[in-house]
């Protein structure tokens, strides 16, 4: 193969959770353009009519679904409405997230549950299911999933609290590397990418708050850009990552090398 042919995905179907704007929409423009088929989910159907019409003017085949992943049986449902419009899925990238800011001693119950019910359990339940109806039949598959920088180290002094963000994510690197050591057996890749600051809106209440102290602990002094995460993305979803398995890749100007 040839390094261009190691990169392509023609004819692939990528599944991406989360997809109708921020990180996975940026995600899906690159996976896209590799000329994957991109099957986006969110829970706003409007929002996720904007991300495909925003795809098809970059001429990438995107359609979508929505769902509300902390809903555990609309799971089962996604898949199989996947599967029946595009007859496979070849690529999973568990992109859904959500976080919630408080102190340790204020911090809700529901709103723990409701972080990690998305970023963990979430990411569970569309694994299995995609693992059980189509990859492990196939013997084959990429699995990408979005953890955070936020899962590897604790925040910094005088940032905001995000204990269940962070614990959820850091639970998502190690649920990539256990499922990688057990799909390894059917030649199904399970990477992370971990991302540092990026102006989403999910961040954008941190970035404003603290953006000067962000800044100030990356040595490349800036936040993520659009074009940042498209490359890996590419890379953990194609063929030339197949002997690449159970990895996690801080993309973070940085900020976990100091």
């Amino acid at each position: 193969m040839s390094v261009k042919q190691l990169f392509d995905l023609s004819g692939r179907v990528a599944l991406i959770t989360g997809g109708s704007r921020g990180l996975g929409l940026q995600i899906a423009e690159a996976l896209g353009e590799m000329g994957a088929r991109t099957v986006l989910t969110a829970r706003k159907s409007d929002e996720l009519d904007q991300a495909v019409a925003h795809l098809a003017k970059q001429r990438i085949d995107a359609t979508a679904i929505a769902c509300d992943l902390s809903k555990t049986d609309s799971v089962e449902p996604l898949i199989e409405e996947t599967v029946r419009r595009c007859g496979t899925i070849d690529i999973l990238v568990n992109n859904a997230g959500a976080t919630w800011g408080a102190p340790m001693v204020d911090h809700p119950l529901d709103a723990w549950e409701k972080v990690v019910r998305l970023n963990l359990t979430a990411a569970f339940l569309v694994s299995q299911a995609v693992g059980r109806r189509v990859m492990i039949p196939a013997r084959k598959g990429k699995i990408v999933n979005m953890a955070s920088i936020a899962g590897m180290i604790g925040p910094s002094g005088g940032m905001m609290g995000t204990i269940a963000y962070n614990t959820s994510k850091g639970g998502l690197i190690n649920f990539t590397r256990a499922l990688a050591a057990e799909w390894a057996q059917y030649n199904i890749t399970v990477n992370a990418i971990a991302p540092g600051f990026f102006p989403t809106k999910m961040s954008r209440g941190v970035i404003e708050k603290f953006g000067d102290a962000v800044l100030e602990r990356n040595p490349m002094r800036r936040l993520g850009g659009p074009e940042d995460l498209k490359g890996l993305a590419v890379l953990l979803a194609s063929d030339a990552s197949a002997f690449i398995t159970g990895q996690t890749v801080a993309v973070d100007g940085g900020v976990t090398a100091i």
